[in-house]
């Protein structure tokens, strides 16, 4: 149980998948979504993804980066916080 007291936590190091929605590569992008089994629908003439995840619908425009969690759940993530929270992995 916790004591109430604020305490300081790291974040620990998971390696994910994940692909950038880029506008022009629908095809990257649905295939990874399938082979991920999330529900989606993409709208490339519009610059979308719709991403079913347990949150709800959430919408990838483009630049954002669409990640597999670790769960296996899908969802997308803005540039610079992905680029703030991710390095590649070599």
């Amino acid at each position: 149980m916790s004591s109430g007291k604020v305490h300081q936590y790291r974040k620990k190091p998971v390696v994910i998948e994940a692909v950038q929605w880029l506008g022009g590569n629908f095809v990257e992008v649905d295939e990874f979504l399938n082979d991920a089994g999330c529900k989606h629908s993409t709208f490339p003439s519009a610059g979308l993804v719709v991403i079913e995840t347990p949150e709800g619908t959430m919408t990838a425009k483009q630049a954002d980066w669409i990640i597999k969690g670790v769960a296996g759940e899908c969802y997308p993530c803005g540039p610079v916080i992905f680029g703030e929270t991710y390095e590649k992995v070599q």
